[in-house]
C-alpha cells in the first residue's frame, strides 16, 4: 500500500491511467473509464483506497491488527504444538517415547488438517492425510539435518 501511496504521489498520470485501464477491464467504454478516473485522482485517498482494492484486491478496512498480537499468537500456538511431540518424554525414555512422540504428533497432525476441512470445503480424510504427511516429511527432514550434524535424538 506504502509503494502505491508513493506511486501516486511521484507518478499521478500513470495511476490515473492504471485507474482508466482497471475500468475499461471492468467494461467501461474508454470516455467514461478517463472521466472516473479524472475525478477519483483528485481526491488522493479516494484514489489511493481504489487503486488498492482495484489493483492489489486488498481491501484497506480489513488490514487490521497488531504485529504484538501476531507475533504472540504466533508464540502461543507453536508452543501449543510442540506440547504433542514432548509430553511422552516426560513418562517414557527411550524407544517406547519416540513412537508415542510419533503417534502423538500424528494424531495431532491429523485432527489439524482435518480441522482445515472447515474453511476448505475439501474432504476430511484428504486434508487429515496431507498434513500428517507434510509434518512427518518436515520432521524427517528436521532429523536428517539433526543427524548431519551428528545431534543425537534417542534417550
Amino acid at each position: 500500500i506504502a509503494t502505491e501511496a508513493d506511486e501516486l504521489e511521484q507518478v499521478p498520470e500513470e495511476e490515473k491511467e492504471e485507474l482508466s485501464l482497471i475500468y475499461q477491464a471492468k467494461g467501461l467504454p474508454e470516455d467514461l473509464a478517463k472521466s472516473l478516473a479524472d475525478q477519483l485522482i483528485t481526491n488522493k485517498k479516494t484514489a489511493l483506497d481504489t487503486l488498492v482494492r482495484e489493483e492489489l484486491g486488498i481491501d484497506p478496512e480489513e488490514l487490521g491488527g497488531s504485529a504484538w498480537a501476531a507475533a504472540g499468537s504466533s508464540f502461543l500456538l507453536f508452543a501449543v504444538g510442540a506440547i504433542f511431540p514432548v509430553a511422552p518424554y516426560f513418562a517414557l525414555a527411550g524407544m517406547p517415547a519416540i513412537i508415542a512422540s510419533l503417534a502423538a504428533s500424528g494424531i495431532a497432525l491429523f485432527l489439524i488438517g482435518a480441522g482445515t476441512t472447515l474453511f476448505t470445503g475439501r474432504g476430511v480424510l484428504v486434508s487429515g492425510v496431507r498434513q500428517l504427511l507434510v509434518g512427518f516429511a518436515a520432521a524427517a527432514v528436521t532429523f536428517a539435518v539433526g543427524k548431519l550434524i551428528g545431534v543425537a535424538v534417542t534417550g
